[in-house]
C-alpha cells in the first residue's frame, strides 16, 4: 500500500494559498527591523585590555608603563568632550529619553522634518542611563606581580550605569536611523536601520510611485521593481551605511590606536524578515484571520495567541487597570498577533493596520539557527534564507485548518500499516492515545523553526501523555512517521521536517479529537439521558437508539 495520491474533496472557506492568490493586490518579502552590534575584538578579553592601555600609556610617554584603570577614565573625558563638542557645533536637540518611553517615535519628527527639506545628517542625539558591563580595574595586592613601586592591576567586567549616546540621523540611502555610542569601555556601539525604509528610499530614488503602510508598503506603482529591489538589499549596503555615519562621530578609538590593531568589527545581532500580503478588500483577510486564530487555540500550535489593546482600560475615577488583557472575541480596536518562540527568537502573524497579513520572523541570536554572527554576504544570506523559510512554514501552519477534506483510501493509507520501498510502516490508528498525542505534537508551532528531533518529540510527548517517554519509543514513531510521509529528515541531519501531508493528517486528526470524539463521548456519559449541552438531533437520535436497545432487550427477553 503507498502513500496516498488519491483525489481530495475542497472546502468552502479559503485555505491561505487560495487567500492570497485571490484576494492580495500587492505581496512582498523583506528585511526589516535591523540591529547591527559594533564592537572592538581585542577589548572583549582582559588581556586585549592591557595590551591596548599599555600602548595608551606608552602614547601618552608615562615615566612607568603600567596599564593603570586612570587611562580609561582619560579616555571617557575626552570621549565625552568631544561629543559634547560635536552636538554643541551642529546646534543638535538634545532630549533626556525617559524611563517607558518610545525613543523612535520622540525622534521620528526631526528625522521627517530633515526628510522635508531634502537634508541628511544627524538631527537629535537622545540620551539614556541604560545598564551595561563595563571593564573596571583594581589593584591586585595579592598577585606574585605586585611590588612596592610597581603595583598589579586586574580588571573584570561589572555591571554600571552610564548614559548612552543615541545619535538620529537622516540618510538619503536608508531613511531613518540611529547610532548608539557608550563612553565605557569596552565601548559597545548599536547601529539600528530598517530593510523597509532602505526599500521606500530605492524606489523614491528609482522614481517609482508607492504609497506607505506603516514600515512597509502599502501600493507600488511597478510591484516587480519592489520586488528586485527587497531582494538586493546586501551585508554590503548596511556596512556602506556605517562607513559613512561611523567616522563622523566622535569615539574611543584615535588614530593612533586604529594603526596599533584596535578597530570596530560587526556582527548581526537582530533581523526581522518579514512577509507582507496587502488584501484588496481588506476585510477578506481579517475574517481569515480571525477564523485561524478560533482555529488554533487549542491545537497547541502557537505559544501565544493575544489580542493587544490599543488604549488602556480605565474606570471612571480609578487607576488603569493593571495586566494584560486577552479575549478570544476580535473586535474593533484590538489588534490581533499569533505569535510562536523558538530559544531567544520568534515568529509572529498580525493584521497590519487592518489591511495586510504580515508574518515576520525575528532572529535575536544567529546561534539558535548555526549561524555565525559576524556582518558578512554568507551570514547575510543564510539569515535570510533561515528566515523566509520560517515564514513560509507558519503562514502554512496557520492555513491547514481551512484544508481539505480526505476521501477513504487517504485515510486508509494513514490508519493501516503499509509497506514503502520495501519497509513495513504500522498505522496510526485512529483515537489510540499515542497516536492522539502524537499528531497533536506534530501540530506545535515550535517545529517550524529548527525541524523535530527525538529530544523534541520526547519532551511534547511526555507532556501530552502525563508519562515517560522513552527515547526507544520516540525512534519507533519517527520512523512510522516519515514511512507514512508525515514527516521527512534534513539533509545531514536528525532532525525532520513536518510535510504539508502530514500537516494535514495531523490538524484533521487533532480537530476531530478535540471537537468531535471528546464533547461526544463526554455528552453521552449517561446513555439513557443526554446532557442539556447535547445538540438536539444527536440526542434526540441517542434517545432512539435507547428505546430500539431497550425493545431488543423485551423481545429477548434478557431485560431485567
Amino acid at each position: 500500500m503507498g502513500r496516498a495520491n488519491g483525489p481530495v474533496k475542497e472546502v468552502a472557506v479559503a485555505t491561505v494559498s487560495s487567500l492570497l492568490a485571490d484576494h492580495v493586490s500587492l505581496r512582498v518579502a523583506s528585511v526589516d527591523r535591523l540591529g547591527i552590534a559594533g564592537y572592538i575584538p581585542k577589548l572583549a578579553y582582559e588581556g586585549g585590555l592591557v595590551k591596548f592601555l599599555l600602548h595608551r600609556a606608552a602614547q601618552a610617554k608615562y615615566a612607568v608603563n603600567i596599564p593603570s584603570p586612570a587611562l580609561l577614565g582619560h579616555n571617557h573625558d575626552r570621549m565625552v568632550a568631544e561629543l559634547e563638542r560635536f552636538v554643541a557645533q551642529r546646534d543638535l536637540p538634545v532630549v533626556r529619553f525617559k524611563a517607558g518611553e518610545v525613543k523612535e517615535l520622540i525622534a521620528r519628527p526631526y528625522q521627517l522634518a530633515a526628510a522635508a527639506s531634502g537634508r541628511e545628517g544627524f538631527v537629535l542625539l537622545g540620551k539614556a542611563q541604560e545598564r551595561q558591563m563595563a571593564w573596571a580595574g583594581y589593584k591586585d595586592q595579592k598577585s606574585k606581580l605586585a611590588t612596592a613601586s610597581h603595583p598589579h592591576f586586574s580588571f573584570s567586567r561589572q555591571s554600571r550605569v552610564p548614559d548612552q549616546w543615541y545619535f538620529y540621523l537622516w540618510d538619503h540611502q536608508w531613511g531613518p536611523a540611529f547610532l548608539k555610542l557608550s563612553a565605557y569601555a569596552p565601548y559597545p556601539l548599536w547601529l539600528s536601520a530598517n530593510g523597509h525604509e532602505w526599500a521606500k528610499r530605492q524606489l523614491a530614488i528609482a522614481g517609482v510611485g508607492f504609497a506607505e503602510l506603516d514600515n512597509g508598503l502599502w501600493r507600488v506603482d511597478d510591484p516587480e521593481a519592489a520586488h528586485r529591489i527587497c531582494a538586493r538589499l546586501s551585508a554590503g549596503h548596511v556596512g556602506d551605511l556605517i562607513r559613512r555615519w561611523l567616522p563622523q562621530l566622535p569615539g574611543p578609538l584615535t588614530a593612533a590606536d586604529r594603526a596599533a590593531g584596535f578597530d570596530w568589527a560587526f556582527s548581526i545581532r537582530q533581523m526581522e524578515i518579514s512577509d507582507t500580503s496587502v488584501f484588496d478588500r481588506p476585510q477578506v483577510g481579517r475574517a481569515w484571520f480571525e477564523a485561524a486564530i478560533k482555529d488554533h487555540l487549542d491545537l497547541g500550535r502557537p505559544d501565544k495567541i493575544r489580542l493587544v489593546f490599543d488604549r488602556q482600560i480605565i474606570t471612571a475615577g480609578k487607576h488603569p487597570t493593571p495586566g494584560r488583557f486577552a479575549t478570544q472575541v476580535v473586535t474593533r480596536g484590538t489588534h490581533p498577533h499569533i505569535d510562536a518562540r523558538y530559544k531567544s527568537s520568534k515568529v509572529k502573524a498580525y493584521f497590519k493596520e487592518q489591511r495586510a497579513l504580515r508574518v515576520e520572523t525575528t532572529i535575536n541570536n544567529p546561534a539558535d539557527f548555526g549561524i555565525q554572527k559576524t556582518l558578512n554576504p554568507a551570514n547575510w544570506r543564510a539569515l535570510r534564507h533561515t528566515g523566509t523559510a520560517i515564514n513560509g512554514r507558519f503562514l502554512q501552519a496557520l492555513g491547514e485548518g481551512n484544508g481539505t477534506v480526505p476521501d477513504d483510501q487517504w485515510l486508509r493509507d494513514v490508519v493501516m500499516p503499509s509497506v514503502h520501498d520495501g519497509q513495513r510502516a504500522p498505522g496510526l490508528r485512529f483515537g489510540e492515545p499515542r497516536v492522539a498525542a502524537l499528531l497533536e505534537a506534530l501540530c506545535s508551532t515550535g517545529h517550524i523553526f529548527d525541524g523535530l528531533t527525538n529530544a523534541t518529540l520526547r519532551s511534547h510527548m511526555s507532556a501530552l501523555l502525563g508519562v515517560d517517554y522513552r527515547a526507544s519509543q520516540a525512534t519507533y514513531d519517527l520512523r512510522r512517521l516519515r514511512l507514512k510521509g508525515l514527516i521527512e529528515r534534513i539533509a545531514h541531519s536528525n532532525r525532520y521536517r513536518i510535510t504539508d501531508h502530514g500537516r494535514r493528517v495531523a490538524t484533521l486528526f487533532t480537530r476531530l479529537t478535540k471537537h468531535v470524539v471528546i464533547p461526544a463521548l463526554a455528552a453521552l456519559r449517561d446513555t439513557s439521558r443526554p446532557g442539556r449541552r447535547t445538540p438536539p438531533p444527536l440526542a434526540a437520535a441517542w434517545r432512539n437508539y435507547d428505546r430500539e436497545i431497550k425493545r431488543l432487550l423485551k423481545r429477548s427477553r434478557l431485560a431485567a
